[in-house]
């Protein structure tokens, strides 16, 4: 399949995530990125953007190569940097929940993609993998949250709640996302009957 129209919006996100990750480190002292673990996500999200880059050329660059993947799997870390630049995680009291909604639903929504180019699996086990994978990336993605945000806290009861309902949306927004896939993989597969 080719992908080829997604590639200016993945090359794009690549280059606004270089340049809003070098704007936290030029600038760590404001408060939109003080305290939020800038450098080590100016390490783990550029490593974790070439995922589906890996992926590919470990599959020997098989088929052309998959842009839409490319471009779910890099917006929520964009998106996730673009909210701290812009100040929204602490002058927008919902905006931390929709991000942990929305992008785990387009992190599942790449794994989806990933899974019905890839594999054989049918609708129903690409939809259970898009909420295994969203549910995974979620509970990993909590534990770096508690390694750098909550050990250093009083407020350990509030932020356990915060904890907890991420972790709901993180995998509701995967969940979603397989869903929808499989719905739409199934009718794929009725037409093509």
């Amino acid at each position: 399949m080719n992908t080829d129209r997604w590639r200016p919006l993945a090359l794009s996100l690549k280059a606004a995530l270089v340049a809003l990750l070098a704007l936290a480190l030029l600038f760590p002292h404001w408060d939109r990125f003080a305290d939020k673990a800038m450098g080590a996500r100016a390490v783990a999200y550029p490593l974790a953007v070439m995922t589906v880059w890996a992926v590919w050329a470990l599959r020997g660059r098989r088929g052309a190569y998959p842009w839409d993947v490319d471009a779910l799997l890099t917006a929520p870390f964009v998106i996730d940097v673009a909210g701290n630049a812009a100040d929204l995680y602490d002058t927008i009291g919902w905006f931390d929940d929709a991000c942990h909604y929305g992008n785990w639903f387009l992190l599942a929504a790449a794994a989806g993609l990933a899974l019905r180019r890839w594999s054989s699996f049918p609708p129903a086990a690409v939809a259970l993998s898009c909420a295994g994978a969203g549910a995974i990336t979620a509970i990993v993605w909590e534990f770096f949250e508690y390694g750098v945000f909550i050990l250093d806290t009083p407020e350990s009861v509030t932020i356990y709640r915060d904890t907890i309902g991420d972790l709901m949306l993180g995998l509701s927004g995967a969940t979603t996302a397989g869903v929808l896939l499989a719905v739409r993989n199934r009718r794929r597969s009725g037409r093509a009957a």
